[in-house]
């Protein structure tokens, strides 16, 4: 007697279902074969007077696609193109700087993280930087009166995005620097290119910075090094003090041991607090991020560098999305490394 839960399929049935079976495992192979066997390219050129270079495993070539993507990036953020969005805006001209889409992510972008860092993040920061940059370069370094002039200019809170797209600003002398998160963005632009023509594994990297998403040409995770601290301006010797599994994830990192200058046997750091006006004395030698996007490690990267180790560890206390890597000087000047407890399965030690 048959139980009322023995219910058996018919043999024909399931005859009748082999081929439909057999042809899916045979398709699956197949896919998976040849996406196994799709080259992995490369493309590499300059922007934003860096280099960047991006490998993709793909069957099209989409080097072309890319520079595209990063010649929008560059006419909405670069300073150095006169025609850029952000150089309309620096020079007060009429234009709804808005209904630039990569310009308005970020400006909406920058703004979020300034109030995240009180302000240690700052895209009104231009004139600091200009002063203490190409100024310093040419061997005039700001005093004290023009510092105290130049922070009126300074401030977050003083320009804001109307409705119709206009930058609004406190005071028409105040400009724009996206410095601390083009290149971050940069890569977030061109990994959604890569994304939309459908590829899996690639690593995008502008001047550092970078976004990584799949598997690498061996077939495994995507690892990145962490610079050592050393006062090399040139990076001739570059040594890892780490290495993190960055796959599917973004990480930027931002350090003055490499961006100095002396002046009078002093040494200045490029990173400019907006607050004080001055290159930070912190004793952070670099901040590396982890983040979802790439801009919003980049952002982060240079607020740390400009809070100092304390302010840094409080607001990734606040922000668990964040990961960060923190290399800095104790009190005796010996380095130092503090990294977020949730890094730590991502770290392989060299």
């Amino acid at each position: 007697m048959k139980k009322k839960d023995d219910i058996r399929v018919p043999k024909k049935q399931l005859l009748w279902q082999l081929p439909f079976l057999l042809v899916l495992v045979i398709g699956t192979v197949l896919i998976v074969r040849q996406h196994k066997n799709m080259p992995y390219q490369r493309a590499e050129g300059m922007v934003f007077g860096t280099v960047y270079h991006i490998t993709y495993q793909s069957d099209k070539e989409l080097k072309d696609a890319i520079e595209s993507e990063l010649k929008k990036v560059d006419l909405a953020l670069s300073p150095f193109n006169k025609a850029s969005t952000i150089t309309q805006v620096n020079n007060n001209e009429d234009v709804k700087a808005g209904d630039d889409k990569m310009f308005r992510e970020v400006f909406e972008k920058a703004m979020t993280i300034s109030k995240a860092t009180d302000g240690a993040f700052d895209i009104t920061v231009a004139p600091l930087v200009n002063a203490w940059g190409f100024g310093f370069k040419n061997g005039t370094q700001p005093d004290a009166r023009q510092v105290d002039s130049l922070r009126a200019l300074i401030g977050y809170e003083k320009v804001s995005m109307t409705n119709d797209g206009h930058v609004k600003k406190a005071d028409p002398r105040m400009m724009l620097d996206c410095g601390a998160i083009a290149k971050g963005y940069g890569c977030d632009a061109v990994a959604r290119l890569l994304r939309y023509h459908d590829v899996e594994n690639f690593i995008v990297e502008i001047g550092g910075e970078v976004v990584a998403r799949g598997k690498n040409t061996q077939g495994n995770p995507w690892r990145i090094g962490v610079a050592k601290p050393t006062d090399d301006s040139l990076a001739v010797n570059t040594e890892n003090e780490a290495v993190i599994n960055v796959t599917d994830m973004a990480m930027a990192t931002s350090g003055n041991y490499r961006n100095f200058y002396y002046k009078d046997g002093k040494k200045y750091a490029h990173t400019i607090d907006p607050k004080t006006g001055y290159p930070v004395q912190h004793n952070i030698l670099s901040a590396t991020v982890l983040a979802k996007d790439c801009a919003t490690a980049d952002a982060y990267a240079t607020s740390f560098m400009v809070m100092g180790l304390e302010r840094a560890q409080q607001v990734l206390e606040a922000h668990s999305e964040l990961m960060a890597y923190l290399i800095y000087t104790d009190e005796k000047g010996a380095y130092q490394v503090w990294y977020s407890p949730s890094l730590e399965k991502k770290i392989k030690k060299e």
